[in-house]
């Protein structure tokens, strides 16, 4: 079975959730045969690398890159493929699956809803939805999204769910020296976040959160909010709170090791699933995040593997850290049954048979 995926743009240039859920689901897929392909955008030459084939980008617009390229290539591409496997939101992706009357059997992993361009989405609305009507399957990561995705209720009677998944082998095993690196910068009793530091991340609240408090941040990641947020801890004189930049996969596994627990304080829908979260569980760490009706509360759920809270709440966030803190008998209860949380729910071999279930039974 051949799979060729479809999305904007992917590693090196960018890295992101959406990037990491690709590569995990195609290495996942190996072991039932299938060969899985990716197809994105590049602001380098046409070329094909690792299994990707890249289109050289002509303009961006509204965070979509448009490729020429990409669009006179698209059906031969394709040929070649079973099956295409859409990552939305990529509005130029409908636009070619839609006017280049693709007829190989489809499925679109759903990872969110258009929040930011509310009015451009009024224009866009009729294109999204002849796309997704068009397609075979539709993919959410969580039943929470589903319930509250106007999109995904209008197109509901082809809507499957599937969480994500993934494997404590996808991170290294360290030696003692590599936390000790980590250990010596921050302690072991921090809270973390991991992310790419975006608009909708929430951090602003999470400072706002420590602000007058002796609990201890560190802010692991890079993007366009990194200023802002530097700007605003040094406003605030937060002392403890510590920005590391971009860690890879080794450094991220220490700093999960070593911390008290992992905190996502998203404050809008565009957070649809949270893979820190998970990443978290994996760790088996205590979770703190935020009910915006999406899956991060299908991830985190309420005394099980950590708090909800509201967004926009920093002081709900800071009397949740303060609890993972303070009640001891509260920390290592959920620490405690976190782990089973996640063997019923995310595991990657769960998702993997899911997906080539559902593969299977569109061909």
């Amino acid at each position: 079975m051949k799979i060729l995926h479809i999305y904007k743009t992917y590693y090196p240039e960018t890295i992101g959730g959406i990037e990491s859920f690709i590569s995990t689901l195609s290495d996942a897929l190996k072991p039932h045969g299938v060969e899985s392909k990716l197809a994105v955008t590049t602001k380098g030459k046409q070329r094909v690398e690792n299994n990707v084939f890249y289109f050289p980008q002509n303009f961006w617009a509204a965070s979509t890159p448009f490729s020429f390229s990409f669009f006179k290539n698209f059906i031969s591409l394709t040929r070649d493929f079973d099956l295409i496997h859409y990552h939305f939101p990529w509005p130029f992706a409908d636009f070619t699956h839609v006017f280049r009357k693709i007829k190989k059997p489809s499925v679109v992993t759903y990872h969110s809803d258009i929040i930011k361009q509310k009015y451009l989405n009024y224009l866009y609305a009729p294109l999204m939805h002849a796309f997704l009507k068009r397609v075979n399957r539709i993919v959410a990561t969580s039943q929470n999204y589903v319930n509250s995705s106007a999109v995904l209720q209008r197109h509901h009677e082809k809507v499957s769910v599937i969480p994500f998944g993934m494997a404590r082998t996808q991170f290294p095993t360290l030696p003692a020296k590599d936390l000790e690196k980590w250990r010596a910068r921050f302690g072991e009793n921090f809270f973390l976040f991991v992310g790419v530091l975006r608009y909708y991340k929430g951090l602003q609240y999470l400072l706002e959160a420590i602000e007058g408090t002796q609990l201890s941040l560190v802010i692991a990641g890079s993007g366009p909010e990194m200023d802002t947020l530097k700007s605003l801890a040094a406003e605030k004189k937060l002392s403890r709170v510590y920005f590391t930049g971009y860690v890879d996969d080794r450094d991220k596994a220490a700093l999960y090791q070593l911390c008290h627990a992992v905190v996502a304080p998203a404050h809008l829908r565009s957070e649809a699933f949270c893979l820190s979260l998970l990443e978290g569980l994996l760790f088996e760490k205590p979770l703190i995040s935020t009910e915006i009706g999406t899956g991060t509360s299908f991830v985190n759920q309420q005394d099980v593997s950590g708090i909800v809270v509201p967004p926009k709440d920093s002081q709900a966030l800071r009397d949740a850290m303060k609890k993972l803190v303070h009640d001891k008998n509260y920390y290592l209860t959920i620490k405690n049954q976190v782990r089973t949380h996640y063997l019923e729910h995310f595991t990657v071999e769960k998702m993997a048979n899911a997906y080539f279930d559902l593969y299977q039974g569109l061909l």
